[in-house]
Parts: C-alpha cells; sequence; structure tokens
C-alpha cells in the first residue's frame, strides 16, 4: 500500500488557513451587534483598542514560532512550554471547547438563516434542522478522514469563495454611504449611554471575530518553512481586520443606528437590501452559508489538531494520538464531531443551555490567549532563547507585554459571570488529564497545579449554585 507523501503547506495555504478560521458568522452580524450598544466614534475606538491588541498578538505568534521552532502544536504547546502540564491541559481543553461549540452554533446559523425561506428549519433547532445538520457534521468528517491535505485545499477554494461576497457587499454599500447619516451615528446617542460603557460593550464581539488568528501556528508543524507561519497569520489578520472594519463603519452611513440595532442576523442582509433592493438580503444569505461552510472545515481541522497535539505531547489521553493511513488524527476527530453532535441534539430540548454555551466561547479562549502571550513576555524578560540574537528583544518584550495586559483587559471586560461559567467546563474536563497522568504513571498534579485545581473546581461549585439559585443570569 502506498504511504502518503509528506504533508507541508506553503504560505498561500497557511494564510487560507488563517482567514478561513477567522472569517466565519460574526462578520455578518456586525451592523446589528456594533448598532446595539455603541455609535461610530465608539465603534472606531473599538476597532483600534482590538486591532492594537490582536496585532500584538499576532506579533506574539510570529516571534514564538520563530524563537521555539520545535513547540510545532501552536496555542497548547506554549502554554504548556511556558507554564506546565495542568495549564497546557488547560489551554488545550478551553480551545478544543471553544472549536466544537462554535462549530455546532454554524450549524444552528445556517438553518436559521435557511429558516426564513423554509419554515420547516424554524430558528435552527427544529428536528428536521438538527437532522440536516447532522447530515453535514458526518459528511465533512469523512471528507476529513480522506487526508488533511485535501481537506486543506478544499478549504483554501471555500475561503476564496467567502471573500468574494464580502466585498461586493463593501462595494455596493460604499456607493451607498450616506455623510449624513454617518455623522447622525456617530456619537450613538442619548440612548446609548457613556462612550466607555459602548467600547466595553463591544469587546468581546471582537474577540469572537478574531478568533482564529492562530490558525497557521496551530498548524506549524505542517509548514513548508517555518517563517511562512508567523508571516501567514500577520497577512490574514491585516486583511481580515480591514473587512471587519470596513463592514461595521459603512453600515452606520446606510441606517441610523436604532435601525441597525433592530435588524434581523445576518444584519449585513439587512444593510445591502437597504441600498439595493431585496436581493441583497438573498445575496449575502447565500454569501454567509458559503463563509460559515468554510469555516466549519477549518474548525473540525483545528479542533481535531489540538487534541492530536495535546495527546501526542503527553498532556491528553493516549488514545487521542491514533492516526489513520492518511496521517489524520482519526480518535481525536471522532471525538470531536460526537461531541458537536452530542450539542446539537441538546438544542431540540435545552435550548437556553445551549445558547449558555454559545456565550462561553468569547470568554474560554481569552485563557489560551493569555498563556500565549505569557510565554512570550516570559521568554523575553528572562531572555531565553535570546543569548545568541539578542536584537529585537526589547521590542519582543513590549509586544508581548501589550498583548498580557490586552487579554487580561478582555478578561474584565467580560465580567466575573462568564469567568466562573467557563470554570464549569474546565473543572470537570480535568478528568481527561488525569486520565492522561496516571496512564503514563506521572504524577497528577504539582503543589501549585493543585491549588488552581482547587480554585477552578470551587469556582464551578459557585457558578453552579449561582445559576440554581437564580444569583447568576446569563
Amino acid at each position: 500500500m502506498n504511504q502518503p507523501t509528506e504533508l507541508k503547506f506553503a504560505l498561500p495555504t497557511l494564510t487560507a488557513m488563517v482567514v478561513g478560521s477567522m472569517v466565519g458568522a460574526g462578520i455578518f452580524s456586525l451592523p446589528q451587534t456594533f448598532g446595539r450598544v455603541t455609535g461610530g466614534l465608539g465603534a472606531l475606538i473599538a476597532w483600534g483598542i482590538a486591532g492594537g491588541g490582536m496585532l500584538m498578538l499576532a506579533f506574539v505568534f510570529q516571534t514564538l514560532s520563530r524563537r521555539k521552532p520545535d513547540l510545532d502544536a501552536g496555542v497548547f504547546a506554549y502554554a504548556k512550554s511556558g507554564f506546565g502540564n495542568y495549564l497546557g491541559f488547560a489551554s488545550a481543553l478551553g480551545y478544543w471547547t471553544v472549536c466544537c461549540l462554535g462549530n455546532v452554533s454554524y450549524w444552528v446559523l445556517i438553518k436559521s438563516t435557511l429558516g426564513a425561506l423554509f419554515p420547516v428549519f424554524g430558528d435552527g433547532n427544529t428536528v428536521i434542522a438538527v437532522a440536516v445538520s447532522s447530515l453535514g457534521v458526518w459528511t465533512v468528517h469523512f471528507l476529513i478522514l480522506r487526508g488533511v491535505r485535501e481537506a486543506a485545499a478544499l478549504n483554501t477554494l471555500v475561503t476564496v469563495a467567502k471573500i468574494i461576497p464580502i466585498l461586493i457587499f463593501l462595494i455596493f454599500v460604499g456607493f451607498g454611504f450616506n455623510a449624513d447619516v454617518f455623522a447622525a451615528n456617530f456619537s450613538g446617542g442619548a440612548d446609548a449611554g457613556g462612550l466607555f460603557d459602548q467600547v466595553r460593550g463591544t469587546m468581546l464581539v471582537t474577540v469572537f471575530v478574531f478568533v482564529g488568528i492562530e490558525g497557521a501556528s496551530v498548524y506549524s508543524r505542517y509548514a513548508r518553512k517555518r517563517s511562512d507561519v508567523g508571516f501567514a497569520t500577520l497577512l490574514g489578520f491585516l486583511g481580515v481586520l480591514c473587512l471587519l472594519v470596513l463592514v461595521t463603519m459603512l453600515s452606520y452611513g446606510v441606517m441610523l443606528r436604532p435601525d441597525l440595532a433592530g435588524l434581523r442576523n445576518p444584519s449585513m442582509a439587512g444593510v445591502l437590501q437597504a441600498v439595493v433592493g431585496p436581493w441583497g438580503a438573498v445575496f449575502v444569505s447565500v454569501g454567509l452559508i458559503v463563509s460559515v461552510l468554510g469555516a466549519y472545515l477549518s474548525w473540525s481541522l483545528l479542533a481535531a489538531e489540538v487534541l492530536f497535539s495535546a495527546a501526542r505531547m503527553e498532556t491528553m489521553p493516549a488514545f487521542l494520538a491514533a492516526e489513520n493511513r492518511n496521517k489524520v488524527p482519526v480518535a481525536a476527530l471522532w471525538l470531536t464531531n460526537l461531541l458537536v453532535q452530542f450539542f446539537l441534539i441538546l438544542t431540540l430540548f435545552a435550548e437556553q443551555a445551549f445558547l449558555l454555551a454559545l456565550k462561553l466561547t468569547s470568554s474560554m479562549i481569552l485563557l489560551p490567549y493569555l498563556l500565549v502571550a505569557a510565554y512570550a513576555l516570559k521568554l523575553a524578560w528572562s531572555g531565553d532563547t535570546y543569548a545568541e540574537t539578542p536584537k529585537g528583544r526589547a521590542g519582543d518584550l513590549v509586544r508581548a507585554g501589550i498583548a498580557t495586559l490586552y487579554t487580561v483587559g478582555l478578561i474584565y471586560a467580560g465580567g466575573l459571570t462568564f469567568l466562573l461559567l467557563s470554570l464549569v467546563i474546565y473543572a470537570p474536563g480535568t478528568v481527561l488529564f488525569i486520565l492522561a497522568q496516571r496512564e503514563r504513571g506521572h504524577r497528577i498534579f504539582t503543589p501549585m497545579e493543585r491549588l488552581l485545581f482547587a480554585a477552578a473546581a470551587t469556582g464551578a461549585v459557585i457558578a453552579i449554585f449561582g445559576l440554581a439559585t437564580g444569583r447568576i443570569s446569563v
């Protein structure tokens, strides 16, 4: 039997991984999401903060890919190397959970979009909707099992296909832009609250649309050249940032803020309809479906890769490191899609629990990002890897410091509620870590890790008690 040739991705494929991971459903809801809480000025400040913070994080990924080329699993590997097994595991678990919940939301959003034309799909959580979504889950599953090379090539094509509708949206809305409407929206109006509250209200939204910036880093073990990993991250980030800002700001020049806030998602459809008529809504809806399907493929690859890499580095149970003859992490892929399938079924019976899980995605990604930024800060501060090449250490220190402060600020912006609720997943998920440590004969926790687990378990209990008694609401 012929063995597959060694898999290597070039710069365009790695960049497509970043763009494909970042451009999903979030961009199509930006007009309504920003319109609910802020005007043009608040949006500009929010994108300035988010763009600057995430740019620093992109620089961090670029620096780490160069300084630590042996760490070829991205987010999880950096956390493990810098802060030990348990925090490395927590990073992998959190990132994997974000991938799975995001994939569930993609299928629900697709069926909800189709529900406007075919009532049988409802809001994406009817029996028919779940059945069709399940068919899609397992179709993509078996496509990926054929080989990562084929799936990655398809991802590149889909990424190009989903960017085209967004560019066409920007062209038409640009022609329909009204400076007077934009001026009326600039301050946000009296009902929008103070400028600080406006900006804070958008920060978790900006996190959600930037998730995926680490796409090339996660696949760094497949890179043809290590230098391509950081460059692809920067290229993908800057391109997507331009799209996000333009979609948001141009929409303020088409409709008044209260009208934007009242749009049904995907709200880009309502904005384009206001400019060109009913066909605009249909056009954006089709673009959303293509975009979400492409993002789903990217996140399925990412989710399986994270579990596989964690198992390969002895932080997840060993069975998750199994590969098939096409070098696909088969056990990790099966576990990922079984969890996605489980959550899809839950949408039939526990819609509120599902919505709660979706809200956790933005907060859960913050711990992995914080650990990456803190690891880069630790390297620059200690001088590790800088002995032979000290040039650039001061700049790396500043960029890593800003990225660390930015992620800490996002945790504050998200609030204590979501921090506690994320622990409901981190604490019980530690069972996988315990299994992994026991099967390899390792000590389960260091003294510090035992304290971290105790804190996570306590927070999870507080969150569950708060939900049960109504003291915590989402």
